[in-house]
């Protein structure tokens, strides 16, 4: 029984992260109608501000809120040169954007900083767990778990309370009539833009407390892994994202922990086996976005 709580907890623990991703994908898609693949980048970005405010001497409760902070910068940026030109055009115009968007700033991430790994300032509590009896949880699993849970919170209230956040809902519904009833577009996106630099800086943080280390493509694969979540939840959906962001770390840890060890090799294919099955029975994922077929800005 310790050790399915503990699985669990682990699985808790990527699912959020995750989740986050997943969100900020979603966030985008919604307004949009766009996969933004630069998104990753948005971690690694994150992870070398933490890098460098560590070499220069700042501690973790500060450098975390100002790598976050130099994400969002960075996302708003993206959108406001990158994205806002092609806004009008075709959805392939906005994917392939985005795609040389994510390569252009590997390539600066390689060439100006580093193509290895380099190791990240953590402060030693992070290494460190709590026992329970025979269950030992991470101080880095419980910072994932109640960052995660708080961000999901906040964000709901920010949604629901908020200007902002009010028209955002509306522009995820049908941004057309959003726009008649006096919504800006501009600062809808942006916003959009921002919150999504936001989610992808506090997951960034939080794989980094995983790693320790931050490399040029430490974005790429948990990106990927949201990309796949937010379909499983159901594309352009919030509240799909992140029951699919968590789904997708449950049945990854899960099989990781229960499979024999000669199927280990073929966990990461049995996960996808897994997500095309639930597929297969909720094709629009586990909790379909309204605004399905609906047209984008």
């Amino acid at each position: 029984m310790d050790v399915f709580i503990q699985q669990t907890i682990n699985a808790i623990s990527l699912g959020g992260t995750y989740a986050l991703l997943a969100l900020g994908l979603a966030i985008i898609f919604s307004i949009m109608g766009m996969i933004n693949f630069a998104h990753g980048e948005l971690m690694t970005i994150t992870g070398y501000s933490l890098m460098y405010a560590g070499l220069s001497g700042f501690p973790f409760v500060i450098a975390a809120p100002l790598a976050i902070m130099v994400a969002i910068l960075a996302a708003i940026l993206m959108e406001r040169i990158a994205f806002r030109p092609v806004r009008g055009g075709s959805p392939a115009a906005m994917l392939v954007t985005s795609f040389a968007v994510a390569v252009i700033l590997q390539t600066l991430f390689q060439n100006l900083i580093a193509t290895r790994s380099r190791p990240v300032i953590l402060p030693d509590i992070l290494a460190e767990s709590i026992r329970f009896g025979d269950l030992s949880i991470g101080v880095n699993q419980i910072l994932s778990i109640s960052l995660t849970l708080s961000i999901l919170v906040a964000l709901n209230l920010f949604l629901k309370r908020t200007t902002l956040g009010i028209a955002m809902r509306a522009a995820a519904e049908d941004f057309s009539v959003a726009r008649l009833m006096g919504v800006r577009a501009n600062a809808v996106i942006a916003g959009a833009f921002a919150i999504s630099g936001a989610l992808a800086g506090a997951a960034g943080v939080l794989w980094v407390a995983q790693r320790a280390s931050v490399d040029p493509l430490m974005g790429f694969v948990p990106v990927l892994k949201a990309f796949i979540a937010s379909i499983l939840g159901g594309l352009g959906s919030l509240t799909g994202a992140v029951i699919g962001g968590f789904a997708l770390g449950f049945i990854e840890i899960y099989l990781a922990a229960y499979l024999p060890e000669h199927l280990q090799p073929f966990r990461e294919a049995m996960a996808l086996g897994l997500v095309i099955l639930l597929l297969l029975w909720r094709p629009n994922g586990l909790v379909p976005a309204f605004n399905i077929g609906r047209e984008k800005v």
